[in-house]
């Protein structure tokens, strides 16, 4: 008689971009404490290469490496169709802040500046790694023109493919099965980015700004409420 099989839980993988070793290691153990994988690598020439052959579920991206800088990587890995859905996590420090602000613009999911607690580094993956995990397995959500895979995450207006980061899927996802209601700022930064932190506001507004630029003349449907946060509402163009 053949013994029952067992089901092993797939760990997801992590890939840390970060060049010094002190910090890489940090992240690197407390990762591996709470059962993730772990890949490393210490510059950015060598981040691109095992980002495209082991494609990882999430990468924490330094921006200061040497070989090649944390926005040179990010650009290639958004050009690449074997990479450019990894959610990304971008590592800076304080004083770089303009930065930040930039790379959330070309599409990275979050960021922590330096110095970091390890606990919260690691609250911010299990969040991210959720928020794209739920948006999968379900159905077809259809708002208007604008249709959405939940199994692919992909968003399509009037047939045509519009490439979104799975933080800007799980964003228009939940305005538009929220439409026409007001959604608080803080609400959203819990239920999208898995925290509640008034101080990372400006990467709600970040990321609204992209959505609406990738929505084109839809982008009317996301109104800002003053004083609130923002809505989805219907509009027949």
């Amino acid at each position: 008689m053949s013994s029952p099989r067992k089901y092993i839980k797939r760990m997801h993988k992590i890939l840390i971009a970060e060049d010094e070793t002190d910090i890489r290691e940090l992240i690197r153990f407390n990762l591996e404490r709470e059962s993730f994988e772990t890949i490393t690598a210490p510059d950015g020439a060598i981040a691109l290469k095992k980002a495209q052959s082991d494609t990882p579920d999430l990468i924490i991206l330094d921006l200061m490496l040497p070989e090649m800088d944390g926005f040179s990587v990010f650009k290639e890995l958004r050009l690449d169709s074997r990479t450019k859905d990894i959610p990304v996590i971008m590592l800076t420090a304080k004083a770089q802040l303009d930065d930040v602000i930039a790379g959330l613009e070309m599409g990275a999911d979050d960021y922590l500046t330096k110095p970091f607690s390890p606990k919260e580094l690691v609250l911010r993956v299990k969040a991210l790694l959720k928020r794209v995990n739920t948006s999968k397995g379900s159905t077809i959500v259809k708002s208007g023109k604008i249709r959405l895979d939940k199994n692919t995450l992909h968003c399509f207006i009037e047939g045509k493919k519009i490439d979104l980061t799975p933080t800007e899927f799980k964003l228009l996802l939940l305005l538009i099965e929220r439409v026409g209601n007001a959604q608080n700022r803080s609400d959203l930064l819990r239920e999208v980015w898995g925290y509640r932190e008034t101080a990372n506001s400006r990467t709600l507004d970040t990321h609204m700004k992209r959505l609406r630029e990738k929505l084109g003349e839809l982008s009317r449907c996301i109104e800002t409420v003053r004083g609130v946060g923002y809505q989805y509402r219907n509009i027949e163009t």
